[in-house]
């Protein structure tokens, strides 16, 4: 077997046997097939894509390049939640705890932001004292007890899709929908859970920019959940505005505590109900759908919720009164606003720009290796449909360095669509696949 014959075979969109997709796989990991020869492989499939027989073969490829865990000691349905990424989006630290507080096990392994597009570990780690490098024991010990605990990907686990997903990013070929969907999936599966609901993003701050796309993706991660026998259901939501009014860090975990309090923006609260209420029904706490959503409707009421998050807030070294007192949150030392140039109704806001813009004063990373600064982002004060007059204020930037400042209200301003007329209304979730 010669790896230039494998490059050539899936160039011309021919289907590779699951033992060529583990010869390609293993030889890289092991450093017997070099960059040039992996990266070449990876842009003939961007190009010719997988069949499913190949997307399954490299989910298990990546998941037997390292350690599984066996969650299996500890009772009731595990059941993780993931986005494909967005702005905004902290749907993660307000479903995950309604969920566990409705008892469900979650065993949350989360990702950092890069790019325009935000990160669960960099949110959680705004808070003081706050711990994601759990050992597995500790991860273990804290699902029993709280049935919560939030994770970093540990370097045991899936390591070749480690190695892989750094030469996608350099290979430009991050975008490659079974890339994206073999990628997730063997971390998801490699964490010992038994099911999985998946919050796939479409728009402008998504990396999956059309719809279509967004379905194949979501199609794709679903058929390899079930074939690994996963309970797997997938949302497609609208990303063509952030979500709520919060972008950045310490700034998105204000926005988390006033959403568990039944004080939180309207599309993030429906959003994070209803992916609470799908964690509820495929963890086998309620017997319909329906009566998951009124569960997660009343964790939620009863505060419950945000009860259970103060209490994993705690057991990973944070301060939990963080929810209460925004005091003790890191907190930016300037702000800048953006105004309306003339009065109408807002029609568009183009979330990568507003993403683009709280990354370039210090919210995001443009490489995994970069700091970030938890204070500062960007407020909206406004959302799609909303009426403004000539002057009126559009969002709030907070900053501790004004270096960039400038330049990030360019982009912002660039971001904002004003229209004479109210725009026609979009829906928030889109479809549902599974």
């Amino acid at each position: 077997m010669r790896t230039v014959d494998l490059i050539r075979r899936k160039r011309e969109g021919e289907e590779l046997a699951p033992e060529e997709i583990a010869f390609l796989v293993d030889g890289y990991n092991q450093g017997s097939i070099p960059d040039y020869q992996m990266s070449a492989f990876l842009m003939a499939t961007f190009f010719a894509s997988m069949s499913d027989r190949e997307v399954s073969a490299l989910t298990d490829c990546l998941i037997r390049s390292g350690e599984t865990l066996d969650l299996s000691d500890i009772p009731g349905v595990k059941v993780d939640k993931h986005s494909t990424g967005g702005v905004g989006d902290k749907t993660s630290l307000i479903a995950a705890p309604l969920a566990a507080a409705a008892g469900v096990v979650v065993p949350m392994m989360s990702g950092r932001g890069l790019g325009h597009t935000g990160g669960t570990l960099d949110k959680l780690e705004s808070i003081p004292g706050f711990r994601t490098n759990l050992t597995i024991e500790e991860f273990k010990a804290q699902l029993a007890t709280h049935c919560l605990a939030f994770i970093g990907q540990s370097e045991q686990l899936c390591p070749a899709d480690g190695r892989v997903y750094a030469l996608r990013d350099a290979s430009a070929t991050v975008e490659s929908i079974p890339l994206i969907a073999s990628s997730i999936m063997s971390k998801k599966c490699a964490e010992g859970i038994d099911a999985l609901v998946l919050d796939v993003k479409v728009g402008s701050g998504a990396f999956m920019k059309k719809q279509v796309e967004a379905r194949r993706l979501a199609q794709m991660m679903v058929g390899i959940g079930r074939r690994a026998d996963k309970r797997v259901q997938a949302l497609i939501t609208d990303m063509n505005q952030p979500l709520g009014f919060a972008v950045g860090n310490a700034l998105e975990i204000m926005e988390v505590s006033q959403t568990l309090q039944n004080a939180g923006p309207v599309d993030l609260t429906r959003l994070s109900l209803e992916l609470a209420a799908r964690m509820i029904y495929l963890g086998k706490i309620t017997k319909t759908l329906d009566e998951a959503r009124e569960l997660a409707q009343a964790k939620l009421l009863d505060g419950s919720g945000y009860r259970k998050l103060k209490d994993v807030i705690q057991a990973q070294g944070g301060n939990p009164q963080v929810l209460d007192r925004f005091d003790l949150l890191p907190n930016a030392t300037g702000a800048h606003d953006v105004t309306s140039p003339r009065a109408g109704y807002i029609s568009a806001i183009n979330a990568e720009y507003i993403g683009t813009a709280s990354a370039m004063i210090g919210a995001g990373r443009a490489t995994k290796e970069d700091g970030i600064d938890p204070a500062v982002g960007v407020i909206l004060e406004v959302k799609v449909g909303t009426k403004v007059e000539a002057g009126g204020v559009l969002c709030r930037l907070y900053y501790t360095d004004d270096t960039y400042v400038a330049e990030a209200a360019d982009f912002i301003e660039d971001a904002f669509r004003i229209s004479a007329t109210p725009p026609e209304a979009r829906e928030l979730i889109l479809e549902v696949v599974g």
